[in-house]
């Protein structure tokens, strides 16, 4: 069951979501989603020192990436065939019997912007600022603003609580970051070696 915008607002009185800084409803409320806001870190590609990217090698994802950070009023320009990673100006927490899902906003999608390529579930327990894998499917550059409304979340009651919730799991990689964190599916690879051996 999707939560409503009743119920969404009744989540985060109860403190089964919660939102910070806490949202605006009259701009970020839509029927049954919540908007977030666009923060000012990104991490992006150095395709220029890396020709591509072996997710079996030993050197991590995260060193051909580099994150940028933008200043308040100055956009990040996101190019046609670009991915990066940003991150939302709040910080979510989901109880453990909810899941949130990120969506894209319709009015950047009609310039050519996504917000997720795979990654839109956010479990129960999850506590962190979410991050989205920003995409320009378009054919001309789009400037970003840190601020503006980016994505999305919807609410999803669980049939019960998760028995072992995102924050609570052994492989939760991307819990409580504050900086957009490079893919760390290489540690997939290393961790079936290790057991190898």
């Amino acid at each position: 069951m999707i939560l409503s915008d009743r119920d969404i607002k009744q989540a985060i009185k109860e403190g089964r979501i919660k939102i910070d800084p806490k949202p605006n409803y009259s701009e970020q409320l839509g029927s049954c989603s919540i908007d977030l806001r666009l923060g000012n870190k990104f991490r992006v590609f150095t395709r220029s020192r890396h020709p591509f990217i072996d997710i079996k090698s030993k050197i991590p994802i995260d060193d051909i990436m580099e994150e940028v950070v933008i200043t308040k009023d100055h956009p990040f320009i996101l190019h046609p065939g670009d991915l990066v990673l940003a991150m939302t100006m709040e910080n979510l927490k989901i109880s453990d019997d909810l899941i949130g899902r990120i969506e894209g906003r319709s009015s950047l999608g009609r310039l050519g912007v996504i917000v997720h390529g795979t990654a839109s579930v956010f479990d129960p327990g999850w506590d962190g600022k979410p991050v989205m894998e920003l995409g320009n499917l378009g054919v001309m550059p789009v400037a970003l603003y840190p601020g503006m409304r980016i994505c999305a979340f919807t609410f999803e009651q669980l049939s019960s609580p998760s028995e072992i919730p995102y924050d609570k799991h052994k492989g939760n990689v991307y819990a409580g970051q504050s900086s957009p964190m490079a893919s760390q599916l290489n540690k997939d690879f290393q961790k079936s070696k290790d057991k190898k051996k």
